[in-house]
């Protein structure tokens, strides 16, 4: 049998055919990259399928391309769209309230062997939040791409004058950076553009390790990037260009990309601007993607081109500067060899550049660069030896390159010469494809073929056909008796065969069952204590060493006391019967969520693979990364073949907002606590009018869960 791989790329609008490149700004080169990347992994012998799952979309403001549940890309390559969250099409900050939907829809498909990639590959930090979380579930091989990182975007936007809580309601840069950490936890394998990446920005995660990080460049489609000129081709440009240029025959100042902040093209257009010799001497070409009303186009993208219109007629441009307002995708090749054929230069002067796609298109067409001085750019250029750098964040500098680099005919020849022969050796897509799926191999050879939890997965569930979960600690002890015993003989009508009841609870597995003993409800089969940490079925005394070995990874309880022994004035450390071997409890002096950031952090800086977590504003449990209730009722869904539509959970406390996330059922009785309010989106949750256990009967009422359908 051949690999079987998958690719997570879930933002933007993907399909095998005429991609949208800079429609939005999720739609741009990262879509190029892993659309080719699937491609080209499809066609090696040793690979005999690849999925590339992304989002289903639903909506008329896009093509219905994005609402086929399946496509072929190619011979064993296919896109595989599962819907999550709304059926409209929504911007990629959107989306993080619906990807523990995605990563329990995937869980169930790859949980079947014939179903089961020999990686997974997720691309972004949305695709890493859910690969992190399938992953560990399964045991699937983890490789992590970021593309481009929440710190160094929210470094940029600081430094240029941004606002803390602008920035965050903005671009949910928080939970892009938890996400981005989390990914890297669960990562076996991180791939890096270049080694700038790898070393200043990477580098800036707690949970980033640089023996798992690899630098591998992207490749370049070579039967489209070349030099060899067509002059159907030119003529064809020539037609696009012609209702902006007064001589057509002048070299061009080519740039290619989206109409965003960060590629800083007013920049270019004010230091062409400002230049009697590059006026003279070229035209300045703007590819800045296709728009049809420039009242549609995002906010952002609007005052781009407002500062290129302004800035164009500041110093009286017209008839040397084009920005066509629609082109072809298969057209961009033509004008990278259209600006060769006349001399021209390929600028890229954006303020960040993790690696740059077009500097290496633009070389294997034979269009010497001139690039910003970060990141990418520095590495191509290293083994390219085709073009300058320069700091673009000076226009002084920025406009000198641009003289210099036009001003010697018999260098721009050299130049031209090295990136055709350097992208054909260093650059080409079977040399990136053929790196890719060595170094996958050689790294993840000594991988498991499965997980310890697939592997002793039973196919006879011990809880019956349902399963309902209990929080023992919100309100059972304090309801009425009268409840309770409604409770009892609903549960008892149904008898074990037909359901199961279960415990959640922060308590030892003795104490719970002492005060689980005066509730005289029918006998938990599971119960889930300490915080998620240990798992014991019905009256037995051990626990699920499986759940154990599972959440013990680099695990270090002294490390974690360590960490935080010197918080004194914000935490006290709860008596020795609160602790356990993987939790530490604690007692916080003034209650809130606040310091829940600054403790991750702390604990990420000192090394540590741990997560805390709050529950009712004032008790702290700081456990291992990879345990907590809601994994831990996710691995008893796998070991005992259960579906997650037949799990019923209560929560009510603040805390529990991770029970809500996804797809099992959830039931909140009133009287909740305030932080549970915005939950309220959620499809599979279901807020009962009634408190403590009177709710949790209305909740089993709303989901028909004790009879033979339920919804």
């Amino acid at each position: 049998m051949g690999l079987r791989l998958m690719h997570l790329n879930l933002h933007g609008l993907v399909r095998s055919h005429d991609l949208e490149l800079g429609r939005d700004a999720d739609t741009g080169g990262q879509t190029l990259y892993v659309l080719e990347l699937v491609r080209g992994l499809a066609s090696r012998a040793e690979v005999d399928q690849v999925d590339l799952v992304t989002r289903l979309i639903i909506d008329r403001r896009v093509s219905q391309d994005y609402s086929k549940p399946k496509e072929k890309i190619s011979s064993g390559a296919f896109i595989l769209r599962i819907p999550f969250g709304p059926k409209r099409y929504l911007r990629k900050e959107l989306l993080w309230p619906y990807l523990d939907d995605l990563a329990d829809q995937l869980v169930d498909q790859l949980s079947r062997p014939e179903n089961r990639p020999d990686w997974i590959h997720a691309h972004y930090a949305d695709a890493g939040y859910v690969g992190a979380l399938v992953s560990r579930r399964l045991g699937i091989p983890l490789v992590f791409t970021g593309h481009s990182l929440g710190r160094e975007k929210q470094r940029r936007l600081l430094a240029a004058g941004g606002d803390h809580e602008q920035i965050e309601q903005a671009y949910s840069i928080s939970r892009r950076i938890e996400a981005e950490e989390l990914a890297l936890a669960h990562s076996h394998l991180v791939i890096t553009s270049t080694r700038q990446e790898s070393d200043k920005q990477y580098s800036r995660y707690g949970h980033f390790d640089s023996k798992k990080a690899k630098v591998v460049p992207p490749g370049v489609d070579l039967s489209r990037f070349h030099s060899t000129n067509i002059e159907s081709e030119n003529l064809e440009i020539d037609k696009l260009l012609q209702p902006f240029l007064r001589n057509i025959s002048l070299p061009p100042l080519l740039a290619i990309s989206r109409a965003v902040r960060r590629k800083n093209i007013p920049a270019l257009v004010e230091a062409y601007g400002r230049s009697s010799v590059l006026r003279q001497r070229h035209n300045l070409l703007l590819v800045l993607g296709c728009r049809d009303d420039p009242r549609q186009l995002e906010k952002q993208q609007r005052e781009v081109f407002q500062q290129i219109f302004d800035l164009v007629d500041r110093y009286d441009l017209y008839g040397k500067v084009a920005y066509p307002k629609k082109h072809r995708r298969d057209q961009i090749p033509s004008i990278y060899r259209w600006a060769s054929s006349r001399g021209g230069l390929f600028v890229n002067p954006a303020l960040t550049e993790p690696f740059g796609l077009t500097l290496l298109e633009a070389a294997a067409s034979g269009l010497p660069m001139v690039a910003t001085d970060d990141g990418g750019p520095r590495d191509i250029l290293s083994r390219c030896e085709n073009g300058l750098l320069s700091d673009v964040t000076d226009l002084d500098a920025l406009q000198d390159s641009l003289e210099q680099a036009g001003s010697d005919n018999n260098l721009w020849r050299r130049w031209r010469d090295n990136g055709i022969e350097a992208v054909s050796r260093h650059f080409s897509w079977s040399a990136h494809v053929c790196n890719y799926l060595a170094l996958m191999q050689k790294r993840l050879k000594s991988f498991k073929t499965f997980s310890t939890v697939l592997t002793n997965k039973s196919e006879h569930s011990i809880f019956g056909e349902k399963l309902l979960l209990l929080d023992l600690d919100s309100g059972l002890e304090q309801t009425d008796e009268k409840n309770l015993q409604d409770l009892a003989l609903k549960m008892n009508q149904y008898g074990p065969t037909k359901y199961s009841l279960g415990v959640l609870t922060g308590r030892s597995i003795k104490e719970a069952r002492y005060c689980y003993s005066d509730l005289h409800l029918p006998d938990p089969v599971v119960w889930i204590v300490r915080a998620g940490t240990e798992i014991y079925y019905g009256s037995e005394d051990h626990q699920d060493s499986l759940w154990k070995d599972s959440i013990s990874v680099d695990w270090q309880r002294e490390g974690v006391e360590k960490a935080l022994v010197d918080l004194k004035e914000h935490l006290t450390i709860q008596e020795i019967e609160h602790q356990s071997e993987y939790k530490v409890s604690y007692l916080l002096k003034e209650p809130g969520e606040a310091i829940l950031p600054f403790l991750r952090k702390r604990l990420r800086q000192r090394g540590q693979s741990a997560q805390p977590n709050l529950r009712c504003h004032w008790y702290l449990d700081v456990v291992p990364l990879r345990a907590s209730r809601t994994e831990a009722i996710r691995y008893l869904v796998i070991r005992w073949s259960l579906s997650l539509d037949k799990v019923l959970v209560v929560a009510s406390q603040q805390g529990d907002a991770e029970l809500l996330k996804g797809l099992i059922p959830v039931v909140v009785p009133a009287k909740y606590d305030p932080c549970l309010e915005n939950m309220k989106s959620q499809q599979r949750v279901f807020f009962a009018s009634t408190p403590e256990v009177s709710g949790v009967i209305e909740g089993l009422n709303h989901y028909r869960f004790l009879s033979n359908r339920h919804n």
